[in-house]
């Protein structure tokens, strides 16, 4: 027994050999610089603004009644619990992979009883024999002389960490993903109200039209126009009703249970704005994106199992050996005299098995796969980024030319219906102005909402917190 512990204990100084190669960060295929130009001219943070990467959620969503959602969907989302569970699950499986480092030892008791018939026993006479036995030992265990299950073992606990990274992506997705359905809701009742306040305007413009019809004042083709603008109008309102209604929805889905009504924002008015980040001015900012670092943890586990699968080439040696009890009596099983022992060591050297080459290329393959698709995924972070900053740059300039487009054509609707009913214009003319207001007022919702959503799309983009 001591001859096994001595040969087990040098095994294990012995085993210090590995063939994972050196692991080499790729550089990053992106400018080392965000971009700049006549796009991002406007892209200076306000003073005091903070990097995304410092501002948790909670800091950077402002509105109160968006901050409740994003914790009923913190909590309930299936998406974010299926991502919890699957950093539970690559934990656990490390766990088993790290265990096949250490012998199991297992403790066994066992009785036989045998009968034996006279034509087959030596003794001419039928024989019953009994057997007790008590046996604490170690069964096929392996020594890790060339590092394959460290490599496995590696490999289990990259994966494990990218699991974590990939929580978190989820998680800054779902913040962005409630924070936006938000936005877009409130723009879309804000546009659901903005049809039912046009659609009254059309009403009233009909009503007028026919009226001055059927006093002969105005021509047939003015109640005609003014019937396809109520028409048009009445379309849009069921248009949104159905949109305001399907927004709710994919905002309940998020929160993973109905969010309740006094949670919900009547306009873009009402919410208030996340707050201003800064975005730096580096593209290094990008690397500590979660999904980035999920991307380029992937490699070290592929770089790992290259390791793995190089070891199988080599010699593999287990061992058995237990020691115990044995006898004939159950009483006389733990006597003096009764000690047994085994101690069976193995090796298994490959000579031909066109499979390890096959899994070795594979690996080294994986490996490459795992280095490009990182590389990608930085270079998409940093359109991403760009798009984002390009949008922050020209979003403001967007909304206060539409701010003085809708006065200008609101002015124009208000002239035209003045000279209209004083029979200095044509009806034409109001029509055309109607349905210019109209479009500008909506155009103005959307740009509002796209600046609002761009900052939250810009936290997301940046790491999020």
């Amino acid at each position: 027994m001591n001859r096994f512990l001595l040969i087990a204990a040098g095994a294990i100084l012995w085993g210090g050999c590995n063939l994972t190669p050196d692991y080499v960060r790729p550089r990053p295929s992106v400018p080392a610089a965000l971009p700049s130009g006549p796009a991002y001219s406007s892209t200076q943070p306000k003073a005091g603004a903070l990097s995304a990467a410092k501002m948790p959620w909670q800091q950077f969503v402002v509105d109160e009644r968006l901050k409740k959602i994003i914790a009923m969907a913190l909590e309930n989302n299936h998406d974010l619990r299926i991502a919890a569970l699957n950093v539970e699950r690559a934990r656990a499986l490390y766990g088993v992979q790290r265990a096949d480092l250490f012998p199991s030892i297992n403790a066994t008791g066992a009785m036989n009883k045998q009968r034996v018939p006279a034509d087959l026993s030596g003794a001419g006479k039928a024989i019953t024999t009994e057997q007790y036995g008590a046996n604490l030992g170690v069964a096929a265990w392996e020594i890790d002389f060339f590092g394959r299950i460290r490599s496995l073992t590696e490999a289990a606990l990259q994966e494990f960490l990218a699991t974590q990274q990939a929580r978190r992506s989820v998680e800054i997705s779902l913040v962005s993903g409630v924070a936006t359905a938000y936005l877009t809701l409130a723009a879309d009742r804000e546009s659901l109200r903005l049809a039912q306040t046009t659609l009254g305007a059309q009403q009233e413009s009909y009503d007028l039209v026919k009226h001055r019809y059927e006093r002969g004042v105005s021509p047939e083709l003015d109640v005609h126009r003014a019937r396809t603008q109520v028409d048009a109008a009445q379309r849009a309102l069921s248009q949104f009703t159905q949109q305001v209604a399907q927004d709710q929805n994919a905002l309940d889905l998020l929160a993973g249970a109905p969010v309740p009504a006094d949670l919900l924002p009547a306009d873009l008015a009402q919410v208030r704005p996340p707050r201003e980040i800064s975005p730096g001015v580096s593209s290094a900012v990008l690397l500590q994106r979660p999904d980035i670092l999920e991307a380029e943890i992937r490699p070290k586990a592929a770089n790992a199992n290259i390791g793995a699968a190089r070891a199988a080439f080599f010699p593999r040696i287990s061992l058995t050996a237990s020691a115990g009890t044995a006898s004939a009596d159950l009483s006389g099983l733990f006597k003096s005299g009764s000690g047994v022992w085994t101690f069976a060591p193995q090796i298994v050297v490959p000579v031909f098995d066109p499979r390890t080459w096959s899994a070795a290329k594979v690996s080294e393959t994986d490996q490459k796969i795992a280095v490009d698709q990182y590389k990608r995924a930085i270079q998409v972070s940093f359109r991403e980024v760009a798009d984002a900053l390009a949008v922050r740059g020209t979003v403001g300039q967007q909304v206060a030319s539409q701010e003085s487009l809708v006065q200008a054509v609101s002015e124009t609707y208000r002239l035209s219906s003045l000279r209209y009913t004083k029979g200095v214009d044509s009806y034409l003319s109001v029509l055309d102005a109607q349905r210019s207001l109209y479009a500008a007022q909506q155009d103005l919702v959307s740009l509002r909402l796209a600046k609002l959503a761009n900052r939250v799309r810009m936290y997301a983009v940046l790491g999020g917190g």
